[in-house]
């Protein structure tokens, strides 16, 4: 590779990844622009000079002449929950390997104030379209005022229900659904639920999923808790779980409530799973590590961002409303659910 010798003060141009990399301009431009007319070994080369000159693209020399920035702008919340940042994470890998940037703004809530200053920002940074990971009921309503408000196509990945269009996400009914037919088919009967916060849309959604469980075995739902995501939560309603002998398996609305919920009945000395049978949501990390291992649902985020961003792509093609069906996700079976008495 031929080198360049480096100019003081000044950072390196495009011109300078060619010199190095011994091709023309306009190669170095179809690499960055993921062109499929290049060799692979003059890729290579190319992305080694680029490396070890440490060259970065020129973003407003480029929208200059493309009039586009090449960049994606995001809004979420709760980024501390595990699905939200795992959401948030899945959206800017995608986005990175289609070629995008992808700018991050986390608001605490979605007020209206917040969201206009979120979009505010975002606008001001000239991105190409807007995906937005929602929690709660009201913000999902002033997001749909975003239609017309943004001249940009605006994407929702959370809270999305069947058929909606111009969004994307995972089928949290269907999760719960197969959380509770799983602990039913193992015998045991009238599950209890301790829920999310019901303002959150995806808390209902799981409700939704444990009533319509029982519904469709023509039994009655367990006892109702709610909790507000958090371990603690769980510890609290599980010990009050631990009170009633009546209870011989809990779906938690996730993961975290679910391991609060474990240690509360631990420490009331109940065995799991042999007298409660346990179901997390969202299959965190840790879930293979807790004792016993936690049977879980498992949602797919990797391929919910590969979605948002096609979903993107086609939507700055021109496509009218484009929709695409929700991720199903995956009951993850381990060692805390057995039948009744086990």
């Amino acid at each position: 590779m031929a080198r360049v010798s480096e100019s003081v003060g000044r950072a390196p141009s495009m011109t300078d990844v060619a010199a190095a990399a011994g091709v023309s301009h306009q190669t170095v431009s179809r690499v960055l622009n993921g062109s499929e007319l290049v060799k692979d070994e003059t890729r290579t080369r190319v992305l080694a000079a680029i490396a070890e000159l440490g060259y970065r693209r020129n973003n407003a020399a480029r929208m200059l002449v493309t009039n586009r920035s090449g960049r994606i702008g995001m809004i979420s919340a709760h980024l501390v929950l595990h699905g939200p940042s795992m959401i948030a994470v899945s959206v800017q890998d995608a986005g990175h390997k289609a070629g995008y940037d992808v700018s991050l703004v986390a608001v605490e809530d979605f007020s209206p104030q917040s969201l206009r200053e979120a979009v505010g920002r975002l606008r001001d940074e000239a991105v190409e379209a807007i995906v937005v990971a929602v929690a709660h009921r009201e913000a999902l309503e002033q997001v749909r005022s975003l239609d017309t408000a943004v001249p940009v196509p605006v994407v929702v990945v959370q809270g999305v229900s069947t058929g909606q269009p111009m969004a994307v996400g995972i089928d949290q009914e269907a999760g719960a659904r197969m959380a509770v037919e799983h602990l039913l088919d193992l015998g045991h009967r009238h599950v209890a639920h301790l829920t999310g916060p019901l303002e959150w849309v995806e808390a209902g959604q799981r409700r939704a999923g444990w009533q319509l469980a029982h519904e469709h075995r023509h039994v009655l739902p367990g006892p109702e808790l709610v909790g507000d995501w958090s371990p603690r939560s769980g510890y609290e309603a599980g010990l009050r779980i631990a009170e009633d002998p009546d209870v011989t398996a809990v779906f938690a609305a996730n993961d975290g409530m679910a391991m609060g919920l474990v240690y509360a009945l631990h420490e009331k000395g109940r065995d799991i799973p042999g007298e409660i049978s346990v179901v997390g949501f969202d299959n965190i990390p840790e879930a293979p590590y807790l004792w016993p291992a936690l049977t879980t649902v498992n949602q797919e985020f990797s391929l919910l961002g590969r979605r948002a961003v096609e979903l993107t792509l086609q939507a700055l093609a021109g496509q009218v409303d484009p929709s695409t069906e929700l991720i199903r996700p995956e009951l993850v079976v381990r060692d805390s659910t057995a039948a009744p008495g086990h």
